[in-house]
């Protein structure tokens, strides 16, 4: 017999997460700001499976929501964007940070 962990899958800055409790994920950066322990509310639930049975969303579900505690903002590793043609002396080069917002899932509701 195996342990069956409940979990939900949630719709966040376009896109979507599977999270169970106690995970730990990187999202989009959330607007607003915040505070290390603050309650975040993800109420854009698509699907709820508790081991048993499972509820899903038309696209969402109604009553449905994840906590999660704010942990902090950052911000990735440098990615570099290149734009080359050849033979033409043509050379562009920029760097990008893709902000994000870490939160730890307290609960499935």
């Amino acid at each position: 017999m195996y342990h069956v962990m409940e979990f939900a899958v949630i719709h966040t800055g376009g896109k979507q997460y599977k999270v169970s409790v106690g995970d730990v994920i990187q999202v989009e950066k959330l607007p607003g700001e915040f505070k290390a322990g603050d309650k975040v509310v993800f109420d854009k639930v698509l699907l709820v499976d508790n081991g048993k049975d499972t509820s899903i969303g038309a696209p969402y579900l109604d009553g449905a929501k994840v906590n999660a505690i704010f942990q902090e903002n950052g911000r990735a590793a440098k990615i570099r964007v290149v734009k080359y043609k050849q033979k033409s002396r043509y050379l562009r080069q920029n760097g990008h940070r893709q902000p994000f917002t870490k939160v730890k899932i307290t609960s499935i509701a």
